[in-house]
């Protein structure tokens, strides 16, 4: 296991941190569009993408809620040798990272406060994969509108209602993000 610990971070930390960095910051900026992003490895059964998100916006000061499978001696070593991130409950992280069953209910999650909606969380969102169809999108940093196939819309548009509160998610799969800011409006269909 400590080979596991120490290996599967960036190789190149400044450029793979700038190039993840880049993915991250594009992905919210244009959600339900689907950007790559690599340069980790880290250990099952987090993806290429979760783990790059990590080791680009985790350090000692950004508490990580590690949920379901993700909560493992694997994972919890592999981010405190490579970020210094402390390990927290649902209720005190900034980041949570696991499936979206693991995940729930997003009660648990700080969304901030009207002085300061900065301090919610972010969760990343590991999907079996996604594709830019589905549920369509509208707000800031979508043209006309944009399609993401969503874990679950009606909690999802329940969070956004509460914006400039709210969850911002990371989604991710493989090799591969897609964002979805809480100021996206997510369109729910008509029901008879």
């Amino acid at each position: 296991m400590q080979s596991q610990t120490l290996s599967g971070g960036f190789t190149d930390p400044a450029r793979d941190a700038a190039r993840s960095f880049r993915s991250v910051m594009d992905a919210i900026a244009h959600p339900g569009t689907i950007y790559d992003i690599t340069g980790a490895t880290p250990p099952a059964p987090l993806s290429i993408a979760a783990g790059s998100v990590l080791l680009t916006l985790c350090d000692t000061d950004t508490p990580v809620y590690l949920a379901g499978d993700a909560d493992c001696d694997a994972v919890r070593s592999w981010i405190a040798f490579h970020t210094g991130a402390p390990i927290a409950d649902a209720a005190n992280c900034h980041f949570a990272i696991g499936t979206w069953e693991a995940l729930m209910p997003l009660s648990q999650y700080s969304i901030g406060t009207s002085e300061y909606p900065d301090r919610s969380a972010t969760l990343i969102v590991e999907t079996a994969g996604f594709a830019a169809n589905g549920t369509t999108l509208s707000g800031p940093g979508i043209k006309d509108t944009a399609q993401l196939n969503l874990p679950d819309a009606e909690a999802l548009a329940s969070n956004a209602a509460l914006y400039p509160l709210g969850l911002d998610v990371l989604f991710t799969c493989g090799s591969q993000i897609a964002g979805l800011p809480r100021s996206t409006t997510i369109h729910l269909p008509e029901t008879a």
